[in-house]
């Protein structure tokens, strides 16, 4: 249990980082307690914002030694309350966006060192301007932090390809809850001296400690791409176009998405410039992505002989190739765009979880199966990353002349609809949550979830790092 902030303690911490890096007044703190889905609220006397590792470590110290509940927010583009403190204002936020230098790029080593608040696509941007990619891809690059990234171990497009973050991270800086710093920023691919804290630090939500730097893996950038917009008739076609595309390219196989009709009318309605590649509707929609490293002429003759194998084998309805890099860019926006196409409908019911990649399908048909007992005349937009598993289940509210009253009552059906979602997810060994975190709103759930064993030992493992519980008080456990 921490203890409430004194007006001497606030002036402590805001010496440290000085009176113009902070936010204190009402209408200032506003955007730094509440989560942009609108869902969770929450109240603080004060956000500081750190320049460095440094002040950080001061930070963490005061709080730490006077027991006071820290936040740590990155981008503020969360879905699970994450970082978002407590409704009685007794907890101060640390915000990490002006800790924002890239620190180095070695080319030869293909690493990238950086601050934890550099938005991901300046660190993508950056390794393009030196012939490398980062992988990492998803809706909010544009103003999600890489620490955030770190915290909540993202997963996003490149994952089939290329991993989680956590494949992407070589090395950390933390700082602890008691403000000591641990230095981690090796550039190591092989280190087997001891337990790997790195990992520990991956996904914790920043409730062990805050991350202030990392040393970021970089691949070659690719030499060719092709990307193609297809039509199929069920799930279990796309799963069989899948392994087909899978057993053709390998590695270069680095996209591979699943959308439903009902998601591309919501990107058609409602996303400015957004157009249909395809003539004809089909039920179900994949965009299929294969990257070269050798050249554009292998790309393309990968790319043919997949679309020549799955043609030939039924798995393939329809398809447009993209001729040209806007065309690509156009063919993913229509899959990136698919969650805020979402909003003008009204409520939405999202779910992000993971099932084994061959039980998609099923799991597909039997939630809607569920749903349509459940709300008969939901919109369910079932959408995702089909080649690691993670669907992105989602409901909207039916369609209404007074959106806001059967808003009112489509979300007061979310609990409900969440456990027996939920439920089905956990029936098939699948994950409650895939990419997007714990923070407050699955914290119960996964306490319902998970083993006690693993429970105890993540317990233990907080104890052990934040014994004064100081550290994003009350997320993941």
């Amino acid at each position: 249990m921490t203890k409430p902030i004194t007006a001497d303690l606030i002036e402590k911490f805001i010496a440290i980082v000085g009176v113009k890096n902070i936010a204190q007044k009402e209408d200032d703190i506003e955007p730094y307690v509440t989560e942009t889905r609108g869902i969770y609220f929450g109240k603080t006397l004060l956000v500081l914002k750190p320049a460095n590792t440094q002040e950080v470590s001061q930070i963490l110290k005061l709080a730490n030694d006077n027991e006071i509940g820290v936040v740590p927010l990155s981008g503020r583009t969360g879905h699970v309350g994450g970082g978002v403190p407590n409704a009685d204002g007794t907890e101060i936020v640390i915000s990490i966006e002006r800790m924002n230098n890239i620190r180095e790029v070695d080319m030869l080593g293909n690493t990238m060192s950086v601050d934890a608040g550099v938005v991901l696509q300046t660190i993508q941007e950056e390794a393009d301007k030196n012939d490398r990619l980062f992988p990492l891809s998803l809706g909010a690059q544009g103003s999600c932090l890489i620490g955030g990234n770190i915290s909540t171990n993202a997963g996003g497009t490149g994952v089939l390809a290329y991993g989680n973050t956590r494949e992407l991270v070589m090395g950390l800086e933390v700082v602890l809850a008691s403000g000591e710093i641990w230095n981690g920023l090796r550039k190591l691919k092989k280190d087997n001296t001891g337990y790997d804290l790195r990992d520990l630090f991956v996904g914790a939500e920043g409730t062990l400690g805050i991350v202030t730097g990392a040393v970021l893996k970089l691949f070659p950038k690719p030499k060719g791409r092709e990307v193609a917009f297809c039509g199929v008739e069920t799930p279990e076609q796309a799963l069989k176009l899948l392994n087909t595309a899978q057993g053709i390219a390998g590695k270069s196989l680095t996209g591979f998405e699943i959308m439903p009709l009902m998601g591309l009318q919501f990107v058609l309605r409602n996303i400015s410039e957004s157009r249909d590649p395809l003539s004809s509707t089909y039920p179900w929609y994949v965009l299929v992505e294969i990257s070269s490293g050798r050249s554009a002429e292998d790309a393309n003759a990968i790319f043919l002989e997949i679309m020549e194998a799955a043609f030939e084998a039924g798995e393939l309805s329809d398809a447009a190739i993209a001729q040209n890099e806007k065309q690509q860019l156009d063919f993913w926006a229509l899959r990136e765009d698919m969650s805020e196409s979402q909003k003008p409908e009204g409520g939405s019911i999202k779910h992000d979880i993971s099932v084994p990649v061959h039980l998609m399908p099923n799991f597909l048909k039997r939630a809607d199966e569920v749903l349509k007992r459940e709300i008969p005349d939901a919109r369910i937009c079932g959408f995702g990353h089909m080649g690691d598993g993670n669907i992105h289940y989602n409901i909207t509210q039916p369609v209404s002349d007074d959106i806001e009253a059967t808003k009112k009552i489509f979300m007061a059906q979310r609990e409900h609809i969440n456990d027996l979602i939920h439920a089905l997810v956990v029936e098939m060994n699948g994950s409650i949550s895939a990419e997007h975190g714990i923070g407050v709103m699955k914290r119960d759930l996964m306490a319902r979830t998970k083993q006690p064993v693993e429970l105890e030992m993540m317990r233990s493992i907080k104890k052990a790092l934040d014994p004064k519980g100081i550290m994003n008080p009350g997320k993941v456990l």
